[in-house]
């Protein structure tokens, strides 16, 4: 499954909305997620299983890349 995460670059700030970011990583769980995420130093706020259609949306923007973990 596909996750889409929203996060922060930095786990030391407080979150701006205006500074969130996103990336897009495959797993078996939100916890698998996290796990994967762990040595990077992101504040996370928000991940979100990505369903077929949501999926296909987000493939067409410009920033879709997924991440390889």
């Amino acid at each position: 499954m596909i996750f889409k995460v929203i996060y922060q670059e930095s786990s030391y700030e407080a979150p701006i909305r205006e500074r969130s970011k996103s990336l897009y990583v495959e797993a078996e769980s939100e916890k698998d997620v996290r796990l994967k995420l762990k040595d990077r130093e992101l504040n996370i706020e928000f991940i979100q299983p990505l369903n077929e259609a949501h999926l296909e949306y987000e493939k067409k923007s410009e920033e879709f890349q997924l991440e390889t973990i």
